[in-house]
């Protein structure tokens, strides 16, 4: 264990001084592991409403199934998980059916969608009797990490049942979280024992942040939980501004979330268009190869491929 966290660490090092884009660049031209992208957002703003996309930005526009292939384009991308966009909770339903849709398409190359749901409200059980009907749809996700959302929230008793539901039915749950609220999070995956967890963005560690010790605390207390799972995803939005991050700052976290998970639990996603605050989806995907690439490449398989098949039960 030791020799292969020394192997892993001096390869890193070496990587720092062939600067970011070099290494990159190295890492696209070599034969690489298909990926199954298991985040991937699309939104129409004609269509949908999205209460928490801002007035002006790289993201305050929409985002299609042609600009996503665009945007992946030769970075040997081959399928791909929908992963719902906060819409305004009228609209939850139209985007399950809208989705549902999309994942009948051969050339969307999607194969299955997280829908937006609420666990906690009253509606649930009937709102889950009608998506069951769909196809396409692995699991749900309600985003717990917006200033709203009390600490604890995930722990009320309906939001607890709510969850029970979903297992009961055979869907996953997503978790984006704060990594404040990581603890809270273990809580409520021990009183959901059948229900398949998926952890968002690593947990959701702040870039901003110099002390990352109480994210690993938190992480490495979800980790513990045998019926959860983690996506290498997302915590690069958290970086003070695009390109204002190095593979020396990410690598500590993308290796601390694989180690503590293992390789059998964690799982590689783009979050497009969000990521494009802080970086292409080539240079996100290029910095993960590069930081992995010391590993078998069995393991390598499982976190780009594998892993998402098997747990949002995608037919390949």
């Amino acid at each position: 264990m030791l020799s292969n966290e020394i192997c892993r660490r001096d390869f890193i090092v070496a990587s720092f001084g062939l600067g970011l884009s070099s290494t990159l660049k190295a890492s696209r031209s070599e034969t690489v592991i298909p990926v199954i992208d298991a985040h991937q957002h699309l939104w129409d703003i004609s269509k949908f409403k999205l209460p928490w996309l801002p007035n002006d930005g790289v993201l305050a526009r929409s985002y299609s199934i042609d600009d996503y292939k665009k945007h992946t384009q030769g970075l040997n991308i081959v399928n791909t998980v929908y992963m719902e966009v906060d819409v305004d909770p009228s609209q939850q339903l139209l985007e399950a059916e809208d989705v549902s849709r999309l994942c009948q398409v051969p050339d969307s190359k999607m194969k299955g969608a997280v829908i937006s749901g609420r666990p906690g409200s009253r509606q649930f059980k009937e709102y889950i009797s009608k998506i069951s009907t769909l196809n396409g749809i692995k699991g749900l996700r309600q985003v717990l990490h917006v200033p709203t959302t009390p600490p604890g929230f995930c722990l009320s008793n309906d939001f607890i049942e709510g969850v029970r539901l979903l297992g009961s039915k055979g869907l996953s749950f997503d978790l984006c979280v704060k990594h404040s609220e990581l603890g809270n999070v273990s809580l409520l995956i021990d009183e959901c024992p059948d229900t398949v967890f998926i952890l968002d963005h690593c947990g959701n560690p702040d870039l901003k942040e110099k002390d990352l010790s109480p994210w690993k605390r938190g992480l490495e207390s979800v980790a513990k939980r045998k019926n959860v799972v983690c996506k290498v995803s997302g915590f690069l939005a958290s970086a003070p501004g695009f390109g204002k991050w190095s593979i020396e700052q990410i690598a500590p976290i993308v290796n601390h979330t694989l180690d503590i998970f293992g390789p059998d639990r964690v799982m590689f996603a783009g979050d497009w268009p969000v990521v494009l605050l802080a970086a292409s989806f080539a240079d996100w995907i290029g910095a993960v190869r590069q930081i992995v690439s010391s590993r078998p490449t069995l393991d390598q398989k499982k976190l780009f491929f594998e892993n998402a098949v098997k747990y949002y039960k995608l037919k390949i």
